[in-house]
């Protein structure tokens, strides 16, 4: 295998810059669709069956842009051609999915949203998977968890502001939050989903033009040693991560889809989307979800050197233990504004999922192949959020007994689940 030289930090800085945009537009995804597809008249039980299209897509995109982009030889290089076209796909879902009810002229605005939903998942993955291929292609192996942790940084910092920015655009600039006419957004939502358009196209740009990629002759030598091993194999630490992928992901998609109707039902005492009071919520939630981003941002940096000292393996499941009774100590809390605490720990939990894993399986995967790799691994997590969402209403009906506060403490469970499960996990670093 060539040797790459250690990068520093500002060129792996420069190198996952566009993760900071990405991140903005799914952060602005995540706090607002639910109650957007809800404003356009979806029910709380089915908004499971909305959410699926994110993972569908992603199972799809993904491994079909890792495989090609680990053959394709531009000018721009073999990762950065993805980065430019998922970007400018993304911004236009950005831009049409808050006016999705100026679309509807045959077609009710919630299917209109919902597949501009759909859409911009499938631009997000399109940009985002290379992303993860470029660390591995650039950095030597003892570098790879600082650069899977710079880049888990700047994803907390695009999703703090994306995730703020309605209520700061509320709060601070004066817009509205209350939309002008029934079944529309608010305009404190448009707006932000224009600037998350915005943000970006213009950090993708940042990372195309001050990062140059190998040229193809690089990876000569590591095609001959791959080309040794006629078999395709999958590494066995891959393998193992799945189980705690599982979890992980089961947990953070019902986080994802119902904690906005959990808050505004438990704690704000509403349930109709059109109430002030929901939308209140909804921002407040924003607010949380920024928190948790914030945090992984911040605890990013000191992974590397925990990891250093306990392994990474340990690193993750003690991570993963501090989310998961974080979801469970919502149940202690009778005021919304508290639930900063629990949201701290969740996002210690966020910042270890966005990193460890990754670094854990870049040292088993050939170089040649990282992309359709990274891409295979992207099942993880897709898998159990589709999974969660094909059972969701009969979970929600059955087991949550109809109370979207109560997915949220089985998120609790599950996370605990997946920190127990990463001890089964081999790392050649923790030997």
């Amino acid at each position: 295998m060539s040797r790459r030289p250690k990068l520093s930090f500002w060129q792996i800085w420069n190198m996952s810059f566009g993760f900071l945009g990405i991140q903005f537009g799914f952060a602005l995804q995540n706090a607002n669709a639910s109650r957007i597809l809800q404003t356009f008249g979806a029910n709380v039980e089915h908004l499971n069956w909305f959410w699926l299209v994110a993972p569908l897509t992603g199972m799809i995109i993904q491994p079909i842009i890792g495989y090609y982009s680990d053959r394709t030889w531009t000018k721009l290089g073999r990762r950065r051609p993805f980065f430019l076209a998922g970007a400018i796909l993304t911004s236009i879902a950005l831009i049409l999915m808050p006016n999705s009810p100026h679309l509807a002229t045959f077609i009710s605005p919630m299917l209109i949203g919902g597949g501009l939903l759909m859409i911009m998942d499938a631009s997000i993955n399109i940009s985002m998977e290379p992303f993860r291929a470029l660390v591995a292609d650039k950095l030597p192996e003892e570098q790879h968890t600082l650069g899977f942790s710079v880049q888990t940084m700047l994803i907390g910092i695009g999703a703090v502001v994306g995730s703020w920015l309605p209520y700061i655009l509320t709060n601070f600039f004066g817009f509205s939050r209350t939309p002008s006419v029934e079944g529309e957004v608010a305009s404190n939502v448009i707006w932000s989903f224009y600037i998350g358009a915005f943000i970006l196209i213009s950090s993708i740009i940042w990372t195309v033009a001050t990062t140059k990629e190998y040229p193809e002759n690089v990876y000569e030598e590591e095609v001959k040693d791959e080309q040794k091993q006629k078999k395709f194999y999958i590494p066995r630490a891959m393998i193992q991560l799945l189980v705690v992928q599982f979890f992980s992901w089961f947990a953070l998609f019902s986080m994802w889809v119902y904690t906005t109707p959990a808050i505004a039902s438990r704690f704000y005492g509403v349930t109709d989307p059109q109430n002030i009071k929901f939308q209140e919520a909804g921002d407040w939630v924003g607010i949380l979800f920024g928190i948790y981003n914030g945090v992984s941002a911040v605890i990013a940096l000191t992974l590397p050197l925990i990891a250093k000292r306990i392994g990474r393996r340990a690193t993750h499941a003690m991570a993963l233990s501090i989310g998961g009774l974080s979801f469970l100590s919502f149940m202690l809390f009778s005021d919304a504004t508290w639930l900063v605490i629990p949201m701290i720990g969740v996002g210690i939990a966020w910042g270890s999922i966005l990193a460890m894993p990754y670094a854990m399986l870049a040292n088993s995967i050939p170089h040649k192949k990282m992309g359709m790799f990274m891409g295979l691994f992207n099942l993880s997590i897709t898998i159990p959020q589709i999974t969660n969402g094909v059972l969701g209403t009969l979970l929600f009906k059955h087991i949550y007994n109809s109370n979207p506060f109560n997915a949220i403490i089985a998120a609790g469970i599950f996370m605990i689940l997946a920190a127990l499960s990463t001890f089964f996990v081999e790392d050649k670093f923790d030997k």
